[in-house]
């Protein structure tokens, strides 16, 4: 069913405002350090549910491209993005995250052929550095190691986003079948890794079980088909440019619900990323049709994804 375009950017943008949840529910709810087990709990029921829901696996080379695709977008970015978000200070994984509009426009330039306008450049500067301003916090040294996994974690995202939109989808399938095999994948990706370095699952309680829910189903299969069904039929850099409202979300929930202060600095930052959220809905065209059946999507613009920990 056709729907109008804002209704399409706001339905795309709740992802990341999901998202932005994530944090909260993992202080508050799960159990400590387990990063890794969080990870592969959201990822894998998720990806069984949608499979379940669709009944449709893939066929052909989409073997291999949902592999690729769930490697790129949940199997590496979930660890990467964990890793780095533990080992750097204040805030700093979430600014490198909010620099996905310009990793989008340099992946759009080697696999789509379109070079970014100055004006999607100066936006994507803009974004990033308001959300620097509401999350970044005085700290010591960086870790290198960490610095290495947000850039990894950014990349890898950025360009599952633009494979995405430039591989599309088979004919007659839909965006929850495709998001189904990301998660799938992914989170089979994730498993051995999880419990290699974390070991056994830990005891849940119900607070746990229901926190676990909510990420499972809401935060992870819900808000992916939103954002897989939005790198459809938006573009790249549109798609992309919903991803700071995912920390944003994050400093409003910890401002309502958690009792953590916003000074004026972090609102003059949450304006600036927000107002670059609105205005990079408006950078490029969208695409002239929603990158379905067979065939790789070229020529149009595509789309992507981003976070902070609480992903």
């Amino acid at each position: 069913m056709a729907i109008s375009r804002p209704a399409l950017i706001t339905l795309t943008a709740l992802a990341p405002v999901s998202w932005g949840t994530t944090y909260a529910v993992t202080t508050q709810f799960l159990p400590p350090d387990r990063p890794l087990f969080t990870a592969l709990v959201r990822a894998l029921p998720a990806g069984l549910l949608l499979l379940t829901l669709a009944r449709v696996l893939p066929r052909g080379a989409w073997w291999w491209k949902a592999a690729v695709l769930g490697a790129l977008n949940i199997g590496a970015f979930f660890p990467l993005l964990f890793l780095s978000a533990y080992r750097l200070p204040g805030g700093l994984a979430a600014v490198v995250g909010s620099a996905g509009p310009l990793f989008v426009a340099a992946l759009s330039v080697l696999l789509l052929g379109q070079r970014p306008t100055a004006r999607t450049l100066v936006t994507g500067a803009v974004a990033a550095f308001g959300v620097s301003l509401v999350v970044l916090k005085a700290a010591g040294s960086l870790d290198t190691l960490g610095l290495l996994a947000a850039v990894a974690s950014t990349a890898s995202m950025s360009t599952g986003t633009v494979l995405t939109q430039r591989w599309g989808r088979p004919g007659g399938v839909g965006p929850l079948a495709l998001t189904g095999w990301q998660l799938t994948a992914g989170g089979l990706l994730i498993a051995p890794l999880a419990f290699l370095v974390e070991g056994a699952p830990p005891s849940l309680d119900g607070p746990a079980l229901g926190g676990y829910l909510y990420l499972a189903v809401a935060n992870t299969a819900l808000a992916y088909w939103l954002w897989f069904r939005g790198i459809g039929r938006m573009t790249a850099t549109q798609v992309t440019f919903l991803g700071p409202l995912s920390p944003l979300t994050a400093a409003v929930v910890g401002w309502a619900a958690l009792g953590q202060a916003l000074t004026p600095v972090q609102l003059v930052g949450m304006g600036l990323a927000f107002g670059a959220t609105v205005a990079g809905q408006f950078v490029t065209r969208p695409p002239r049709k929603p990158g379905l059946a067979g065939g790789n999507v070229r020529g149009g613009a595509v789309g992507v994804r981003g976070g902070v920990l609480r992903r």
